[in-house]
């Protein structure tokens, strides 16, 4: 044990913090933090020298600092990309979510009367009209969306959810579509095979118990060969005939006809289910819907309000921030379906639209600058979205990553692909 391995925290602090763009007291303080794991490996017997617990710690410090939230360039070519904030916002919402953030703003007044105001209204008004729905409101993401809908709708006595076996989905981060039943309270009733789940399954699975029947769209993976699946409709009639709600978490959002933009298959789009009978639908803001991280609900307007009046509802109810960024996004939607020509003010949209000619301009400037040779690759929508979707692209290959800030590649053969379809100019 030799305590006098360790270096002075002050003079540790006071040398890195030349070095640091983080505030001293930020330094001092994670280098008392690190200190102290050093000092029970020392207690412990381990062998530590002090220049190299000196190295380790400006090694930390700089792992630290690098953690810290900054944008990046995408080079990657998925233009939803978990790992790098999912979908940017356009630039009219950023503008926006500045403007609020800096200011006070009316989040709960109504300006034309001086009293209290109703929070979100615009945007639930907005959302409700692109969607063509009854009634929306916005959550802060959509497993919280999901399970704020389940609380809502089942009740003492009749809390079983029937879902596929086919749709038992393990979303990001390892949570599972029976793990957030579980959470909510509700009861789960799986049934069909896992390649084929029919109308009579539902129809043999209804009691009196049966809260809502649920279906996950499998927006993380596809099923092949031997497979089938209830028709929306008659399962809508199903539902409707024993009185019970027909819900479908959609997951991406994809606003647009996505075989439109790209050779790619067609996403359903929640609209198109609303109109065939999914009475509530679910879905999150920052996948195609290309928004601040959020959860939207659509779709009866008598069911919204239950969902609303939920008092879990507070837990999740989104802040200034994401209310703003929201209805930023919707009015761009709006606009766009005015000017189909203005696919530019939705990032996810323009970029998934780009052209070849577009990209062999973007990728040749890229060759000019850094060197490497063009070489033809595919993109992907990527977050939990379209996963068979893969689209032609253009890369610039080199041995080596191209000398541009933060900017992250994809690595393939022991190349690095840039792909300047998702490079924000």
């Amino acid at each position: 044990m030799n305590l006098a391995a360790l270096p002075s925290v002050e003079i540790v602090s006071r040398d890195l913090a030349k070095e640091s763009q983080l505030p001293k007291s930020l330094v001092t303080g994670f280098v008392k933090r690190q200190i102290e794991s050093y000092r029970s490996r020392l207690l412990a017997g381990e062998p530590l020298q002090r220049e190299d617990i000196v190295a380790d710690l400006s090694s930390s410090l700089r792992a630290f600092e690098n953690s810290r939230l900054r944008p990046v360039k995408n080079g990657t070519g998925i233009l939803i990309h978990t790992n790098l904030g999912r979908a940017p916002l356009g630039q009219r919402a950023a503008r926006s979510l500045y403007e609020v953030a800096t200011n006070y703003c009316n989040i709960e007044l109504d300006l034309e009367t001086g009293k209290r105001g109703r929070r979100g209204s615009f945007l639930e008004e907005s959302l409700a009209i692109l969607l063509e729905a009854e009634a929306a409101t916005v959550v802060n993401n959509c497993a919280a969306a999901l399970v704020l809908t389940l609380r809502a709708l089942i009740q003492e006595g009749r809390n079983e959810v029937i879902v596929s076996r086919g749709e038992l989905v393990e979303i990001g981060g390892g949570f599972r579509i029976p793990d957030i039943l579980e959470t909510s309270g509700a009861k789960l009733v799986e049934v069909g095979a896992t390649n084929k789940t029919h109308l009579a399954d539902y129809e043999k699975a209804i009691s009196e118990r049966t809260a809502l029947i649920l279906k996950v769209h499998r927006s993380n993976f596809f099923l092949g060969g031997f497979t089938a699946e209830a028709d929306v409709q008659e399962l809508y009639q199903l539902a409707e005939a024993n009185g019970i709600p027909l819900v479908e978490d959609l997951g991406s959002g994809a606003m647009m006809n996505t075989d439109e933009l790209a050779p790619i298959e067609h996403e359903p789009r929640p609209q198109e289910q609303l109109a065939r009978g999914i009475e509530l639908v679910l879905f999150s803001g920052d996948k195609l819907l290309g928004g601040p991280q959020a959860g939207i609900i659509a779709g009866r307007q008598d069911l919204v309000a239950r969902v609303k009046k939920e008092p879990f509802y507070r837990a999740v109810r989104p802040d200034k921030l994401i209310l703003t960024a929201m209805q930023e996004v919707v009015i761009d939607y709006l606009t766009i379906k005015d000017d189909p020509t203005r696919l530019d003010l939705v990032p996810v949209l323009a970029m998934l639209h780009q052209s070849t000619e577009e990209l062999g301009e973007k990728a040749t400037r890229l060759r000019e600058a850094h060197g490497g040779e063009l070489a033809e690759t595919t993109g992907a929508t990527g977050g939990g979205t379209m996963p068979k979707s893969q689209f032609p692209s253009l890369a610039l290959k080199t041995t080596e990553k191209p000398a541009i800030a933060d900017l992250i590649t994809r690595v393939e053969d022991g190349h690095h692909l840039t792909d300047p379809r998702t490079l924000i100019e």
